[in-house]
């Protein structure tokens, strides 16, 4: 799936910048920094969570792809879709988003991490997402892979630590990509104190295309905000909203992006859609 760009004006958030992504339709008790996470206040979490925020806000991209195809880099979403008692597809892209910018902002992706080397490689290159779905075992052997899962009402999805599409482990690989999807579903008005991620309903985007875009929102609406607001955020467990937008939401919700109280993603349009197409638009909370 295609490269994107994010939109937006200069002003309204802390920073604006452009990017370029492309997408492809454990978390363990060590921080993996010396001393641990048990050595560590509150006022050092804070700090490296503000180093963390800073290298989010400097954008992406900006290196080409490597000659090997082997070697693109791309971060795996696992989302889990049971035969039985399926998640709300709103709730199931909720988790997706959420646990994408956990992992962007984890401890372990920072200054001496032990998933640092491999993330910053990845953002820094055209940034892709590959998003799986997985049943069962599968999904059990998908959380022994490293990275953040998240739950939002009974549904699970897991991002993974980025890396060569070359050398996915075998747990991930042998998932599928297509397939499944999940019926739109009605959740109602969103909670005034989360971030909506909207959808552009009038794509009709799949499940798997989805998460990928609402996972791109949430890393750009992370890095477009303060510090400050994107901390409070990480209290909140980084949790958001996921909502479809029709025509008329939609027209006012790029005023907002104009404005610069919002941020967009802008689709290359290699799969599904169109080129150009601005898929998710997320807003911030009044509150922040």
């Amino acid at each position: 799936m295609g490269p994107l760009v994010m939109v937006g004006a200069r002003q309204g958030f802390a920073r604006w910048f452009p990017v370029m992504i492309e997408v492809e339709c454990v978390s363990g008790e060590d921080s993996g920094v010396e001393g641990g996470a048990a050595a560590m206040t509150e006022a050092d979490r804070a700090a490296g969570f503000r180093v963390r925020h800073a290298e989010l806000a400097r954008g992406y991209g900006g290196l080409g792809d490597p000659a090997d195809p082997a070697a693109v880099l791309a971060m795996p979403m696992v989302l889990h879709l049971p035969k039985a008692d399926p998640p709300a597809r709103s709730a199931l892209l909720a988790a997706a988003a959420s646990s994408v910018v956990a992992l962007c902002l984890d401890e372990r992706v920072g200054p001496g991490g032990v998933w640092a080397a491999g993330y910053l490689r990845w953002k820094r290159s055209r940034i892709r997402k590959v998003a799986r779905r997985a049943r069962g075992a599968q999904w059990v052997a998908a959380n022994e892979v490293d990275g953040v899962t998240v739950e939002v009402d009974g549904a699970q999805a897991r991002a993974l630590v980025p890396g060569p599409v070359g050398a996915v482990d075998p747990r991930i690989k042998r998932l599928q990509i297509g397939g499944t999807d999940l019926e739109h579903d009605e959740p109602g008005p969103p909670a005034s104190d989360l971030p909506v991620l909207w959808v552009n309903a009038a794509l009709g985007m799949t499940l798997g295309k989805t998460a990928a875009q609402v996972g791109h929102a949430s890393m750009l609406l992370a890095g477009a905000v303060s510090a400050e607001a994107a901390w409070r955020w990480a209290a909140a467990d980084f949790a958001c909203a996921v909502r479809d937008a029709d025509g008329d939401r939609w027209r006012a919700l790029t005023d907002l992006v104009s404005a610069g109280t919002a941020v967009a993603v802008r689709d290359a349009g290699f799969t599904e859609i169109a080129p150009g197409s601005l898929t998710v638009i997320a807003v911030p909370p009044a509150s922040w």
